[in-house]
This record gives structure tokens, sequence and C-alpha cells, in this order.
């Protein structure tokens, strides 16, 4: 059975070391991403790592931790207004309505976003319906227990 899901909600990515932050329900994205800053591709002995910094300056959540991962990949992105990018896209977990799910998220610089990560129909796919007149489900329910 799927879960139901509103237009927006909060989720807690432990990895990123990030909990309770802003999501928006986005079923016209395929992929989920998340607003970064500072995104680039390193090389270290040989090996190629992509580095980060999570949200900007202006986020509540902002901590200026930089992170870094040989876990990732990177794909073309046409975004909303058709213009296609590369983007790098990495893989960690997210906890929504107090379960584990991995998750694919590709990394953007969306300042003048009000909502840091969107999730797209890739991840909501089998898993949830969307009620778009509701909000923050798993946010209240992880209170709750």
């Amino acid at each position: 059975m799927k879960t139901t899901i509103g237009r927006i909600d909060k989720a807690d990515f432990p990895e990123l070391h990030l909990q309770d932050i802003d999501l928006k329900v986005d079923s016209g994205a395929y992929t989920s991403s998340i607003h970064c800053s500072n995104i680039e591709e390193i090389e270290v002995e040989g090996d190629n790592f992509i580095r980060f910094t999570l949200l900007d300056p202006e986020h509540e959540f902002y901590n200026n931790k930089e992170f870094s991962t040989k876990n990732y990949a990177s794909k073309m992105v046409k975004s909303s207004n058709g213009i296609s990018e590369k983007r790098f896209l990495i893989e960690t977990k997210i906890i929504i309505f107090n379960k584990s799910f991995p998750i694919h998220l590709t990394l953007s610089e969306r300042k003048d976003m009000t909502f840091p990560i969107l999730l797209g129909r890739k991840f909501l796919n089998k898993k949830f319906v969307i009620d778009t007149a509701k909000k923050n489900l798993s946010y209240k329910l992880k209170n709750i227990e």
C-alpha cells in the first residue's frame, strides 16, 4: 500500500547531518535534488571526488560543513526552464514516515528556492501517493511517536 504524502514535508538525511529539513514534493521533476553551494569535482591521489557545501549561508540549517564523496555520478538534467545542464548525483539515505529509504539527489544551486529539497517522481514512484491538500504528514507522524 502506498503512503499518502502531502505537497510539503520535513525529512531527515542522517548521512548529511540534516534533520527536519523542509522539502517540496515535485511530481513534475523526475529526479530529487538538494540545494548546495561550492559544488566542484576534484581529484585526490588519482581518485575523483565531488565536494560540496550543503545549503547556503542564508539558510537556518547552514553549518558551512563541506562534504565529499567518491560515490557520485553526473547526468544531464533539464530544468523547469527547459535548459539542460550537467549535474552531479549522489546517493544517500532519507528518513521519512519513520522509515529509511535510499535516495539519489542531484546537487543544485537552488539559492532562490523556498525549499532546499525537491522530491521527484523517481523517489516517489511506487511508494507514495500525493495529496496536494495536505502537508507535513511525515513530520506530524514523527512527533507523535
